[in-house]
């Protein structure tokens, strides 16, 4: 067997992946809404209990003033409370609404609706098993 190209190896697999994603986007067209960031910033509090704006701005690799403007935004629409910090009252705590709860795990369903569809259509019972055993290299690569 010849010599895999790792270079090779992670353009291609970068590209499907970026691929797979705006596929999976483009099938849920319900968020509108909200841009990527927004979408993106909403599922980083979602994760998170609670959340300080400069942590977000840091994970969504954004300023501070952006970030404002996103929280602004997901806060007039009753995705997010803003509560002011019991131990430092210049701080604000972001934590999640049951309406942007409701709005991410919509999104999620969908997607993962349409990704389960479509490997049912388009993959075999091997081929299931061999996406299963990437997933955990993924996995491992990521972590």
């Amino acid at each position: 067997m010849p010599e895999i190209n790792v270079n090779e190896l992670a353009a291609r697999l970068r590209m499907t992946v970026s691929r797979l994603v705006k596929i999976v986007r483009s099938e849920v067209k319900h968020d509108a809404l909200l841009s990527l960031t927004e979408r993106s910033t909403l599922s980083m509090i979602y994760q998170h209990s609670e959340i300080l704006p400069s942590e977000l701005a840091a994970i969504e690799k954004v300023t501070s003033q952006s970030m404002s403007q996103i929280i602004n935004k997901l806060s007039h629409n009753g995705f997010i409370n803003k509560t002011p910090s019991t131990e430092d009252k210049r701080k604000v705590i972001i934590t999640i609404t049951a309406q942007g709860r409701e709005f991410i795990e919509l999104k999620r369903n969908k997607s993962q609706e349409w990704l389960a569809k479509a490997i049912s259509e388009k993959t075999t019972e091997a081929e299931k098993e061999i996406i299963m055993q990437a997933i955990t290299i993924l996995t491992r690569l990521v972590d």
